[in-house]
């Protein structure tokens, strides 16, 4: 077990999409809550780091796509 490896800037696809139809979010702020912009409707929102974790389907990181257990850090 481990922690996904996000960064700052990293556009995150989830598995339900928002009520404005978009399912790509962007990383805006890092810590136990992680900070995510809609890249529908930039609507702002702070998410719990592990609730987040088991929403994610994919990471991009500029050209590069990642699956969530690719990206893992082990503690």
């Amino acid at each position: 077990m481990g922690i996904v490896r996000i960064q700052v800037e990293d556009i995150l696809t989830l598995k339900k999409t928002h009520p404005c139809g978009s399912r790509e979010w962007r990383v805006t702020r890092l810590g136990v809550d992680i900070g995510l912009k809609c890249q529908g409707c930039n609507r702002f929102v702070m998410v719990p780091r592990r609730e987040l974790e088991r929403k994610i389907r994919e990471i991009r990181r500029g050209e590069e796509r990642l699956k969530p257990q690719d990206s893992r850090i082990e503690v």
